[in-house]
């Protein structure tokens, strides 16, 4: 198998097809939801949840089976189901129409996987086995839950008010990298796992006095 290459979504706004009703269909539907993206779902049967989600108007709901051209004008497409013979038609459709799709626990029928990700606000860690082992990359995801934690919430909001900041009034590119650098190996990030919030505010603020002076 050849190797993948990582990338990040914008799925906001884009229309996302998930073929299935179960469980792991919900979940997905779920997960796409959180980024914003615009989902419909195909299915004869679907979980509770989903069912609740198309009556308030959160996704749109086919109950019925997967037809010929249903993932036409989809940015991408999630196949869910056990029926072999529909996960096979959607991933040759999607395939030949250039359109993203995942079929569950078949990797060879994928062109994208989707990787176990730890979130931790805007920082975001993604592992994955290219389809090999799930079980593996959720293994390695909850091995690193315990070092990267909630204080990177807030860190990373810091940063990148700081960023921003910066690029309007450090017109240097190296000087900025300097402030950049010494902000990251300063000790805000341990000052915010003690919860001392305005303490990291303080230290982010000498930085970048020291190097206005």
């Amino acid at each position: 198998m050849t190797q993948f290459y990582p990338i990040n979504l914008r799925i906001e706004n884009q229309n996302c097809l998930i073929v299935g009703g179960g469980k792991v269909a919900e979940r997905k539907v779920l997960s796409l939801l959180d980024c914003g993206a615009i989902v419909r779902v195909i299915s004869q049967q679907v979980t509770e949840v989903m069912d609740s989600m198309a009556g308030e108007g959160r996704l749109e709901l086919l109950l019925r089976s997967y037809e010929a051209g249903d993932a036409d004008g989809f940015f991408l497409v999630i196949c869910a189901t056990d029926d072999e013979n529909i996960n096979q038609q959607v991933a040759q459709e999607c395939q030949e129409r250039n359109i993203l799709v995942n079929v569950v626990d078949d990797p060879i029928k994928c062109n994208f996987f989707v990787p176990s990700v730890l979130q931790r606000g805007s920082l975001s860690i993604s592992i994955s086995t290219e389809g090999k082992s799930p079980l593996l990359a959720r293994k390695i995801r909850e091995s690193l839950e315990g070092q990267f934690g909630v204080e990177y919430v807030e860190y990373l909001e810091l940063l990148g008010e700081f960023r921003t900041r910066v690029i309007n009034q450090v017109p240097d590119i190296k000087t900025r990298k300097k402030i950049f650098t010494q902000v990251v190996e300063s000790d805000v990030l341990d000052l915010l796992r003690q919860g001392n919030q305005e303490k990291a505010k303080e230290r982010i603020e000498d930085v970048f006095i020291n190097f206005r002076s």
